[in-house]
């Protein structure tokens, strides 16, 4: 009897097994996560290397394994070129069996890629794709969109500045897409709000003497002049402004796109009085400081919103694989949006039903150099935009927020 009970309890325990084997479905053995970035170029101090640090990050505090199976890391330089970074997802995705692609600067990457994911039917989440377009018109099952797009950073900015008082507005803007969408984006929610735009002037992208616009600006007479361009334009414009005493002169600049990184590169003296959104800020609470310290040990500097952001989707990702017990794109995709995303990164954060992350942003104005009393202490936090305030409703033109 003793042996033919041992014998139950044998098949039992198989059976359990086979059971637990038949729910937790780990493609490969092995769940790995490629971070296509730029790693030499333009956008390789805001993302690049902090983004491969980052992602690791959260790979090693997450225990290096997911129910039972190891994760791995590879790393790619797209060049800031659609058709290598597309290549190189094509490549991943097929060749390599990546689960999963994470960061990728430039909105013309990003859509790339994510037209590739969409192939593949693999995920991908982006974030420091900027174009609303991402989860507007071109939105998919597939691709989230994480930290920040246009629509919020052009009107999030322009919204908090008008309701402070900043209610006429100049813009120097990119003569390019990216420059144009923020302009427009921006320059509705100022009218919008009672505010009015006096004009604008348009320098192309890498102008290497920007003095005759930042001089149209400063003419205006404009409270706010609003920076809607990317970098190399946007740091310039602002470095030139302070040689030509705009702030001193009463008038305000507001960047729709600048990173801690910029301002650490042009330093207090010529950054200081700069407006400008962003989601994360390293010194904001006990848990930015404790997360961007372990960070700045590794890379000697603190992380940008981009940087940051890639630590906090790629840690919900693993954590909705170890509760859905598959690595299924769709099902991880579903349980990453049902539940709210509330970490060092995130306030009030919630994954949308059009795949783009909602979350809290933060108007900040760029300290004096006298106000800084340590390394990398530039912010001072002057008002939260919650997050259906910054990037508004879901885009008609997207059908995942259409059911």
């Amino acid at each position: 009897m003793f042996a033919r009970n041992l014998s139950r309890l044998a098949v039992l325990a198989t059976a359990m097994l086979a059971s637990t084997a038949a729910l937790t479905q780990i493609s490969d053995d092995v769940v790995k996560i490629g971070v296509l970035t730029d790693m030499n170029g333009p956008a390789a101090t805001p993302t690049g290397q902090g983004s491969v640090t980052a992602a690791q990050m959260a790979i090693d505090d997450f225990g290096g394994k997911v129910l039972g199976k190891p994760i791995s890391i590879i790393v790619g330089d797209h060049q800031l070129k659609p058709d290598i970074g597309g290549g190189i997802a094509r490549r991943w995705y097929d060749v390599d069996q990546v689960d999963l692609i994470v960061d990728v600067p430039v909105s013309a990457v990003g859509l790339a890629v994510q037209g590739i994911a969409n192939e593949k039917k693999k995920l991908f989440i982006t974030h420091s794709t900027l174009t609303a377009d991402f989860h507007g018109k071109f939105c998919s099952p597939y691709a989230m969109q994480w930290v920040i797009d246009t629509r919020s950073l052009a009107a999030g900015t322009a919204q908090a500045v008008v309701k402070r008082g900043g209610d006429s507005w100049f813009f120097i803007t990119d003569d390019y897409a990216f420059g144009h969408s923020l302009e427009r984006d921006a320059s509705s929610v100022v009218t919008a709000n009672g505010g009015k735009v006096l004009g604008s002037v348009r320098p192309p992208l890498a102008t290497p003497d920007l003095s005759s616009f930042v001089l149209q600006a400063q003419a205006s007479k404009a409270k706010i002049i609003g920076i809607a361009a990317g970098p190399p334009n946007n740091m310039n414009e602002i470095k030139t402004a302070a040689e030509f005493g705009v702030l001193k002169g009463g008038q305000q600049m507001a960047a729709l796109l600048a990173l801690i990184t910029d301002i650490h590169s042009l330093g207090l003296p010529a950054a200081q009085g700069l407006l400008l959104t962003t989601s994360f800020y390293w010194d904001m609470d006990d848990k930015t400081r404790e997360w961007s310290k372990r960070y700045f040990a590794k890379m000697n500097r603190m992380p940008t919103m981009w940087q940051a952001g890639v630590y906090s989707s790629v840690m919900s990702y693993l954590n909705a694989i170890k509760e859905t017990g598959t690595d299924e794109p769709l099902k991880v995709a579903a349980k990453m949006r049902e539940k709210p995303i509330e970490d060092f990164f995130s306030r009030n954060g919630r994954l949308r039903e059009d795949n783009l992350m909602v979350h809290d942003l933060w108007l900040v104005q760029v300290k004096k150099p006298e106000e800084s009393k340590y390394p990398w202490d530039y912010y001072q936090i002057l008002a939260k935009i919650p997050g259906d305030e910054a990037f508004g409703p879901p885009d008609p033109a997207c059908a995942m927020a259409r059911k």
